[in-house]
């Protein structure tokens, strides 16, 4: 039989021990919290992104410039580089294929297609990196014939930064370049035409050694081939290396048609060309237009107005005298105005008025001879 206060006694001490486990619970500090830890695929990717061995190119993917490689390339290359793999920790053992199939689901690439999808005329197969891209419908990987382009934005390098911040500042100096120094401009003009000459020598270079071996060998040689290409980058854009020939060889027959015209232009502009004295001409009035832009000065220009308002100043007191009335002017006749009625009879000594006069001085001029 239970005494009556054993019940109360083991609620109460329920309640205290209940008591104390909330006061413990309390008074412990709250555990902190974890620093959201940045998706490791996320760094294997921009890694294999900035790695220099994963040939890479750019492409107009739906109106959208995109960086994108061959499904090819990735393989080998993860097979060449199996350390970048440690990045990913316990799923550093996985396939290329299953990378990249996490990848895609992670939507850090998607899976893309050539839109040009026959063979143009004149070529033996489809382009081996094409300039425009569409989504592939199956974002599954594949090493065959298979581009992947990168979704996400890789991190600006620093010379980027750099650019975006002088860019403003160049514009603003463009702008104020009426209000440079004479000799700032001049600076900035040699530097102009300078750089304007290189670009074209370079242009003319690279079609004249690309139309000499086209003719002689028959293939096509571009030196810097993507010095005209929209969608290069920085980088490619003065790669000097020219692209491997991909199209077929040219005939025979195109080749000498070719070589003709060439010799029949040479000889045309040869005929045509301008003698010596013809260039001495042209030269010497090409030198004079140079020659006033880069010797003008503006305390000459300044110097050349002041003399200009002098002999004008100097002009109209000749013409107009005072009689002391304030505002009152009187004309003076010039010799052979219609004016004054009288005829103007020239002679060496210079012009008179009166006709005998002119006849005596000839007699005298006569009489002397």
């Amino acid at each position: 039989m239970k005494k009556p206060g054993s019940g109360g006694g083991g609620a109460s001490g329920d309640k205290k021990r209940g008591r104390r486990s909330y006061g413990d619970s309390a008074t412990d500090t709250p555990p902190r919290k974890q620093a959201a830890k940045k998706d490791i695929f996320q760094i294997f990717a921009e890694k294999v992104r900035d790695h220099k061995d994963l040939e890479s190119r750019w492409a107009i993917l739906q109106e959208t410039r995109v960086e994108y490689f061959r499904g090819k390339d990735f393989v080998s290359f993860l097979r060449n580089h199996p350390e970048l793999k440690d990045v990913l920790e316990s799923d550093k053992n996985l396939e290329s294929e299953d990378i990249a199939n996490i990848l895609l689901r992670k939507n850090l690439i998607v899976r893309c297609d050539r839109v040009v999808k026959i063979v143009r005329p004149g070529k033996r197969k489809l382009s081996t990196w094409p300039a425009h891209l569409e989504i592939f419908p199956d974002q599954v990987f594949s090493d065959n014939d298979a581009f992947f382009a990168w979704t996400f934005v890789n991190r600006r390098p620093l010379w980027q930064t750099l650019l975006a911040f002088f860019w403003p500042v160049l514009t603003l100096a463009i702008c104020l370049f009426p209000v440079y120094p004479h000799q700032v401009k001049l600076l900035i003009l040699y530097f102009c035409a300078g750089l304007l000459l290189l670009i074209l020598c370079l242009l003319l270079l690279r079609a004249l050694v690309f139309g000499v071996l086209w003719i002689l060998l028959g293939k096509r040689v571009w030196f810097f081939p993507n010095i005209l290409a929209e969608e290069a980058t920085l980088k490619e854009l003065f790669q000097f290396l020219p692209k491997k020939d991909e199209d077929e060889r040219p005939k025979w027959t195109a080749r000498l048609f070719y070589a003709v015209v060439a010799v029949l232009v040479i000889l045309l502009l040869r005929h045509h060309a301008p003698d010596e004295a013809a260039r001495a001409r042209y030269q010497r009035r090409v030198s004079n237009i140079i020659d006033d832009v880069l010797e003008w000065d503006p305390r000459l220009a300044l110097s050349g107005i002041m003399e200009k308002q002098t002999v004008f100043n100097g002009t109209d007191s000749e013409n107009n005298v005072t009689d002391g009335s304030e505002g009152s002017t009187e004309k003076i006749s010039q010799p052979g105005d219609p004016e004054d009625g009288r005829e103007l009879y020239e002679t060496e000594d210079g012009p008179i008025f009166d006709q005998h006069e002119a006849e005596e001085i000839e007699n005298v001029e006569e009489t002397d001879h």
